[in-house]
């Protein structure tokens, strides 16, 4: 590690750095990133066009699905899709399910906002959201067996409640009703390069009686992978190399959760659920690190990181009629413990000559509650009004010390030891009615207000207040093609974390906190058009504009580190394409081919150089395409992703991680029963390596031409893995 970078970025902090061949250090995004991969943008403009790492990223796209006949309609548009549609995959559970519905894309929503309105995604199951957030709708498809499964049902938002309104898909789980005892065991190896091996497993089951149900489960993973590689550091121009790093990471993931659910439905507006989840969640870093200056003795720095976060999660909600619909009290309340531990040494023949470590112990809370009413027909509109109150709290202590000299000395820095807390409210109120057999219009408005504190280290308050009003038309001329527009006004949560200063010793640069940062808002235009093709297959055109105030992006600080902050105004230009296609009659039974192509681009004035550039962590364009083949008891497909370059701006660098290759997964899978599948896979089947180019800039990016220029290369090579998943009930 170049450990005199971060000494001279500190040097006001915590004195004159000594003397070494190490690079100048570079500001930092918001959060220590594991391993040297790059930390993501606070405020990611698509979640599919999200930044890849400096580690090779894990495609998004789900597994295509196989061809099968199509759904039959309902009256009100809906597509319906019994359980024979899906047997042809032998499914294990709901989620396998759900991945294979023809032209739906699953969004699991977002967990980590605050709050419960805006956390959903877009499934439904008995046609109630999940009161759960620590649970994805993911993991809770995934402890559902698929044999309690009774429909899926594919249709527009208002179709689910109003709180879905203007989606253009929501999915409905519709489960049996019939009692006993169902589940699922699932149990994955996987091997890495050096050749060692990973179990992780997983079982879940349902048990029904009546009216009532509990789900229970438990799992284990043991994510581990070693990646190796270098880092080069050369001066600029002349491109002669000061440093040579060879580096091997050892990482290690594992976790551990247990979840309970349980449901009482006693009909339309009778219901009841209770969950709750506890998960302890480990990371373990150990880096080897090599390292060959172009002066002065060879060193064998090493790196360590032991992470450790513990989350709780207690949920429900109550329904009962109300004025001829439905009144709803939802309550919810998380708990996440942070432990972290870095430590980075300078060696020479193993003895330490200096170095840093940190700590990071941080609580954070969350209590909601939600009060909903809805009504499917009040004159002809569809009706949801409510309100919601959450209180949140982020408690961080951070501590870093400089290990030069054997006694370690603690280096203060701005912003390290905080407490922010937040009051939030919302009024909110949906309505949706057809203007005619064609046409619909779905309107909605949200009222916002917060009251946010900061104190420790810096102290601050203000009261936010907001107005969200948004508006849809959907439109459905016949011929089966979908046309919708939409517009709304959006305000970005603020992120606690970036509040607090906070160092990434893998990354040798300092995270400034920020305790004034605003949240950015915008108002945004999307419009769609769909038509299926080849029976159930379908093809998707999107383009939309948003116009955003007070960026989120980078900012410098007095004390000479950048930190999150607000720039002026910025634009966003949105165009998507996605065909969904079964092959059947193409010729290529029982195959089916996704291909999605994501262009995002953005527009803000840089706070250095003052001319455009693009946001901070925004990838221009992303391709994805999937291919699956289902034959009997066989079936086989593969993955593959293709990323453009993600950059972040910084005070005095430019950070671009990227790829030359697209991403592969290829599997295989066998079905000896209905109720067993036997699957083989290779991950990153065609063992590309992840690059991370860092241009630097002295003082900062005001200066035109880049000093110093440090290249990264990292590969995990192909990973081999064998899954079994068997149901019983």
């Amino acid at each position: 590690m170049m450990m005199g970078g971060i000494l001279a970025v500190l040097a006001q902090l915590a004195g004159p750095p000594p003397a070494t061949d190490s690079a100048p250090p570079p500001a930092a995004d918001p959060a220590a990133t594991r391993s040297d991969r790059a930390a993501p943008s606070a405020e990611p403009t698509d979640t599919v066009t999200a930044p890849a790492g400096d580690a090779i990223a894990t495609p998004t796209q789900p597994a295509a699905n196989a061809a099968t006949p199509g759904a039959t309609g309902a009256s009100d548009g809906r597509l319906v899709y019994d359980t024979a549609f899906f047997r042809t995959f032998s499914p294990a559970s709901a989620l396998e399910i759900v991945q294979r519905t023809p032209g739906f894309q699953l969004d699991i929503g977002d967990q980590e906002v605050r709050g419960f309105g805006q956390a959903a995604g877009n499934v439904v199951i008995n046609g109630q959201r999940p009161s759960s957030k620590s649970d994805t709708i993911n993991t809770i498809l995934q402890r559902i067996p698929a044999n309690r499964v009774l429909r899926v049902e594919v249709g527009r938002g208002d179709l689910f409640g109003a709180e879905f309104a203007g989606r253009p898909q929501v999915l409905n789980l519709v489960l049996t009703q019939g009692g006993g005892i169902a589940g699922t065991v699932e149990g994955t190896v996987m091997r890495d390069y050096t050749g060692r091996l990973y179990p992780a497993g997983s079982a879940s089951t349902l048990i029904r009686r009546g009216s009532s149900s509990l789900n229970l489960a438990l799992g284990v993973t043991n994510d581990r992978s070693t990646e190796e590689g270098f880092d080069r550091v050369v001066t600029l121009p002349a491109r002669v190399e000061t440093e040579y790093r060879r580096k091997i990471n050892r990482i290690e993931e594992p976790t551990g959760y247990v979840s309970g659910a349980y449901e009482y439905n006693g009909g339309a507006n009778r219901t009841a659920h209770l969950n709750g989840r506890l998960s302890l969640d480990r990371t373990i870093l150990t880096q080897s690190n090599a390292v060959t200056p172009a002066s002065g003795p060879e060193r064998n720095d090493r790196l360590t990181q032991r992470y450790k976060l513990t989350g709780f999660e207690l949920g429900g909600d109550y329904t009962v009629p109300f004025l001829d619909g439905g009144l709803k009290l939802i309550g919810l309340a998380t708990r996440k413990d942070r432990d972290d531990r870095d430590r980075s040494l300078l060696r020479i023949d193993s003895a330490v000559i200096g170095g840093f470590s940190q700590s990071v112990v941080a609580a954070r809370d969350e209590t909601v509650v939600r009060v909903i009413w809805n009504r499917s027909d009040l004159k002809g509109w569809s009706v949801e009004t409510g309100v919601e109150g959450a209180l949140n709290i982020l408690d961080s202590d951070v501590n870093l010390f400089d290990l030069d000299g054997g006694v370690p000395q603690r280096i203060d820095l701005p912003v390290d030891q905080a407490k922010v807390k937040e009051y939030r409210g919302e009024l909110f109120v949906n309505l949706g009615r057809p203007l005619s057999k064609t046409l619909r219009l779905d309107l909605g408005a949200t009222y916002e207000a917060s009251d946010l504190r900061v104190t420790g280290d810096a102290r601050a308050q203000r009261v936010l207040t907001f107005l969200k009003p948004r508006a849809t038309l959907d439109w459905r001329p016949g011929g089966k093609w979908h046309a919708q527009a939409s517009i709304k006004r959006t305000v970005a949560q603020l992120q606690f974390e970036d509040f607090i200063s906070i160092a990434e010793l893998t990354n040798e640069r300092v995270n400034g906190g920020n305790a004034n940062l605003q949240p950015q808002r915008a108002w945004e235009l999307l419009t769609f058009v769909e038509r299926p093709i080849l029976g159930d297959g379908l093809v998707r055109l999107e383009a939309g504009y948003n116009r955003i105030a007070l960026v989120q992006d980078r900012v410098p600080t007095p004390e000479g580190f950048d930190a999150p902050g607000n720039l002026g105004n910025g634009d966003v230009y949105v165009l998507r394409g996605r065909i969904d296609a079964p092959l059947t009659r193409l010729g290529v039974k029982g195959g089916r081919a996704t291909v999605y192509l994501s262009y995002i681009g953005t527009r803000v004035e840089d706070p250095y150089t003052g001319r455009d550039r693009p946001f901070s962590g925004t990838s221009p364009l992303v391709a994805t395409a999937s291919f699956r083949q289902d034959r009997a008891k066989f079936a086989w497909g593969i993955d593959l992703e293709a990323v453009m370059p993600t950059r972040y701006y910084r005070l005095n660098e430019v950070d671009e991680p990227f790829s030359r290759a697209p991403y592969a997964k290829i599997f295989a899978e066998y079905r000896p029963t209905t109720k067993s599948t036997i699957a083989v896979g290779l991950d990153n089947a065609t063992g590309v390596p992840a690059f991370r180019r860092r241009t630097f800039y002295q003082p900062d990016r005001r200066t035109p031409l880049p000093f110093l220029e440090e290249f990264r290369q990292r590969n995990r090579h192909i990973l081999p893995y064998i899954t079994v998943k068997h149901q019983f009930g």
